[in-house]
């Protein structure tokens, strides 16, 4: 299969994350997921086959089922005016245009089980982003109620949590309390159309941005590399969980010796295989539909 770590447009301005090539085209932007994939805030050497197709479709999928403004078009790449020279046949399928937004510099994260940094905190200090949380908690447990952890959207490097008086002094209290309740809103929604088919959505982060002073949803959503996506058959509390997310690259690396501090590793063939299947078991899933 083909990988894709860097596509190509002429003559057209581009900012490249760590997964997606941004393409400006004046009031819309060209969003080509590659299939790069980062872990613990390095891009890996290695790109996983179709994982950019997976993000792609899954974000379709989920702004057609969300009910909040959002700035995808669409994935038909005939709509757009694109280079004579443009290799249409790598974009399709990974790429989708959208409304250009003013992106507002939070990233609006929602917690519903205790995973992660989350439950690595709570060990600690018994709370979750400075919120208190009830004793006896295990790692993976359903929270009480969903809880709204905003973090500092950072162009690289590490994201840092805020609370949400400090997301106030950056945005502004009015602005703040929207993307709180969007955020918990869109969880809600996804947690339980998620939960129908059988895989519970036990955290996510969205994007925002503004457009003549309306709130979108932006970038990607609710995708395995934004979300931690469990099988619900699988849950058990007291440990980690199985997941249709990245974290079994994360586990390889973590197992591999790697000191975080160097040049990553190459991921092995079966570690690629795995994740690229990982991915789409979870389109599938999610979606009912067929890769």
């Amino acid at each position: 299969m083909t990988v894709v770590v860097e596509s190509r447009l002429t003559g057209i301005p581009v900012k490249r994350g760590k997964v997606r090539d941004v393409y400006d085209l004046g009031d819309t932007l060209l969003f080509v997921a590659t299939d790069r994939i980062s872990a613990f805030d390095y891009v890996l050497p290695t790109g996983i086959p179709r994982k950019g197709e997976v993000l792609t479709r899954m974000s379709e999928f989920w702004f057609e089922q969300l009910d909040v403004p959002h700035h995808f078009l669409t994935t038909d790449l005939s709509e757009v005016d694109l280079p004579d020279d443009t290799d249409i046949d790598l974009l399709q399928g990974r790429s989708m245009v959208v409304r250009r937004t003013q992106v507002i510099p939070i990233e609006c994260v929602v917690r519903g089980y205790l995973a992660g940094s989350g439950w690595k905190e709570y060990c600690r200090t018994g709370t979750v982003c400075g919120l208190p949380l009830p004793e006896g908690l295990q790692e993976s447990s359903r929270l009480p109620e969903p809880l709204f952890t905003p973090s500092t959207k950072a162009e690289e490097g590490h994201d840092e949590n805020i609370s949400f008086e400090q997301m106030v002094e950056t945005v502004g209290q009015e602005l703040s309390e929207k993307l709180r309740d969007l955020s918990l809103k869109i969880y809600t929604q996804g947690a339980d159309l998620a939960r129908e088919r059988g895989i519970i959505l036990a955290d996510t982060k969205f994007e925002f941005g503004l457009l003549d002073s309306e709130v979108l949803l932006i970038d990607e959503v609710l995708t395995p590399d934004s979300s931690r996506f469990w099988p619900e058959s699988e849950y058990a509390p007291g440990r980690g969980q199985p997941s249709f997310d990245k974290q079994y690259v994360r586990d390889w690396l973590i197992d591999s010796g790697w000191d975080r501090n160097s040049p990553p590793p190459e991921l092995p063939p079966d570690v690629v295989e795995r994740t690229t299947a990982r991915y789409i078991e979870a389109y599938e899933t999610l979606t009912g539909r067929i890769f």
